[in-house]
């Protein structure tokens, strides 16, 4: 055989290249299997947390009969709400929590730091069969004048939040109600004023505010 035949018939080595793809091929699939099988292993794994029991609003006190506990699968997300851990004497919301809903650990603060107070009003007016428990709503009031008269009504609270409503559906109430509202502390000094000077109360309900 011939210097040229020989050197044909000899086989080639690999070329380096050939063999990195080769490792990086399969170290791409080991990685893509590791990542499923995390992803899998995170989904299954659950926490858990705190529910609204009830509807709470704000300035309730958040404690461990208004509350249920849930497991939950949040992953990374699991210590942005509210666990046993978390919960203790003199918290209260800061925001309106709605009956199922997961207590988020920014919904709640500490008593002391509450920039909020509950106050009752009754409306001289019915109250729309949508108002319940945690609707946000405006106060409305009327001075009174002579003869059994009022004023033109104006805002008397722009932002107040319904923590109970009973409503008086009897004749002689004529459909109005008495309601436990929450209101910011720099409102209560103006609300109790109207309550004292006999004003007419209207609340009025902010769209889309159904708890």
């Amino acid at each position: 055989m011939t210097s040229p035949e020989l050197a044909r018939s000899r086989p080639r080595p690999r070329a380096f290249w050939a063999d990195a793809r080769f490792f990086l091929g399969l170290v791409l699939i080991i990685a893509s299997v590791a990542g499923v099988w995390l992803l899998v292993t995170t989904s299954r794994q659950t926490s858990p947390v705190y529910a609204a029991a009830r509807t709470i609003v704000p300035g309730d006190i958040v404690a461990a009969d208004a509350l249920r506990v849930v497991e939950v699968g949040l992953g990374v997300n699991a210590p942005t709400y509210l666990t046993a851990d978390d919960l203790g004497d003199g918290l209260v919301a800061t925001r309106t929590i709605g009956a199922g809903e997961l207590v988020p650990i920014s919904a709640v603060g500490d008593a002391g730091s509450a920039r909020t107070t509950t106050v009752v009003v009754r409306s001289a007016t019915e109250v729309p069969a949508s108002v319940t428990a945690g609707t946000v709503v405006e106060v409305w009031s009327a001075p009174p004048e002579e003869q059994g008269r009022y004023g033109t009504p104006a805002i008397l609270v722009s932002d107040a939040t319904v923590a109970a409503v009973t409503r008086d559906d009897s004749m002689i109430g004529g459909g109005s109600a008495s309601l436990e509202l929450v209101i910011a502390r720099s409102d209560v000094s103006a609300t109790l004023a109207a309550v004292a000077a006999d004003a007419a109360l209207s609340v009025v309900p902010v769209a889309g505010s159904a708890p």
